[in-house]
């Protein structure tokens, strides 16, 4: 072989990355040298493996550079300290490479959909997603994990021979299955953006369990918000430290953190260290039992064992449910968060409402796709697309540039 090349395929599998020593991974983990490839065949890279090179275009993808202004609890005006969307999915990326490192699984897969599962996020977060869903509803409807899949499949637009980021079948699959298998009877969103993106569903098995370090993802994404959430509700005053003495999960580690003779923020970053580590702790013990539990030590035992294997006990998940439980009542719910969050959905409904009824006011190519459309509803989809892909910065200033009045969402 050539000095500089790489054996690949038609599909662009390869071995293993040129002098990259590989760590031995479990039976069940995926492997990239047995990808099954990507939609748009490729040469492989002599430098990386395909699930190191999903990652790194996930992290050069224009989308993932707008989380830094996407909502995740907190605007981002309203303070430099809380977490946006890009900073959550740093945090997910973080929590899932430690948690495939010690379940012996590809810790480049598990990071790159971490890193890749809020691209398709509206502006605002989840009040800028209600607001889309309801607008869409007579149009197919919205959902973000559909929006994250169309986004790396058709939305990016910066590769020469293909449209979106080209990323191999088993990241696509994870991506799809973010939230488990899809069954025939929901999921129209999703099932219509794969086909959409020219990918048979059954490339990606999704009536199936996901690989492990999708399931690995998934589960970072709930330990990192659940605790980073409490985190930022607590820094903004709008529980205290005193408020969760007796709250699941949470109390215990407020009893046990050091509290006079240290100050407030340091008190804060124990308890939310604590809650992580146990998180972690308890979701790798269960984990591995499950997975030694297989009948098949294997990726196809992992999609065919009937419940997830990468999951909290029983016992830490009724915990979790109940801290769930009190974020969602004293700070999702907070009046201060709901002010923002109603003129945030007014925000949302009147762009995507404008531009349907005015598509010239859209950018350029957004405007001759929105014109050229073939109905009302392939109209409807463009605009969403154009609406779900700004930054909460730019959504306020092109309200301002429309409307005459603009909430203030403080």
């Amino acid at each position: 072989m050539a000095h500089g090349t790489v054996k690949h395929d038609e599909h662009g599998r390869v071995p293993a990355a040129s002098g990259a020593p590989m760590r031995a991974l479990a039976p069940y983990a995926t492997r990239a040298q047995d990808s099954a490839g990507r939609v748009h065949a490729e040469p492989g890279c002599p430098m990386r493996t395909p699930f190191q090179r999903d990652r790194d275009r996930i992290v050069h993808a224009t989308a993932f550079r707008r989380l830094t202004y996407k909502t995740q609890v907190f605007v981002f005006h309203e303070g430099d300290h809380y977490r946006t969307r890009l900073t959550h999915s740093l945090e997910v990326a973080q929590i899932a490479r430690a948690i495939a490192r010690m379940l012996a699984l590809d810790e480049d897969l598990a990071e790159a959909l971490a890193l890749a599962h809020d691209l398709g996020h509206p502006p605002f977060g989840h009040a800028g997603e209600r607001a889309l869903a309801q607008v869409m509803n007579g149009y197919g409807g919205f959902d973000h994990n559909a929006q994250s899949f169309k986004v790396v499949t058709r939305l990016e637009r910066k590769y020469a021979a293909f449209d979106g980021l080209n990323l191999t079948f088993e990241a696509l699959e994870g991506l799809a299955k973010h939230n488990g298998p899809v069954a025939q009877s929901d999921g129209a969103v999703l099932r219509q953006a794969i086909e959409q993106a020219g990918v048979t569903a059954g490339r990606l098995h999704l009536d199936l369990y996901a690989p492990a370090e999708a399931q690995v993802a998934a589960i970072a994404d709930d330990v990192a918000y659940n605790s980073h959430d409490l985190d930022d509700g607590l820094r903004a005053g709008l529980i205290s430290l005193d408020d969760l003495l007796e709250v699941p999960l949470a109390g215990k580690f407020v009893r046990e953190a050091p509290r006079g003779s240290v100050d407030k923020q340091r008190t804060i970053y124990e308890v939310n260290r604590r809650i992580i580590t146990a998180m972690i702790d308890d979701v790798v013990r269960e984990s591995r039992s499950r997975l030694a539990a297989l009948s098949e030590q294997s990726l196809q035992g992992v999609r065919g064992a009937g419940r997830p294997v990468v999951a909290a006990s029983s016992d830490r998940r009724a915990e979790i449910e109940g801290l769930q439980g009190y974020l969602f009542a004293n700070v999702y719910r907070h009046p201060r968060v709901m002010r923002v969050v109603e003129g945030a959905e007014t925000v949302v409904r009147n762009l995507f409402e404008r531009y349907l009824a005015e598509e010239a006011e859209m950018p350029g190519s957004w405007r001759a796709a929105a014109e050229g459309a073939v109905n009302e509803a392939a109209r409807a989809r463009i605009v969403s697309d154009f609406v779900a892909g700004m930054t909460d910065r730019f959504a306020l200033n092109e309200h301002r540039r429309l409307f005459d009045a603009t909430p203030e969402l403080r």
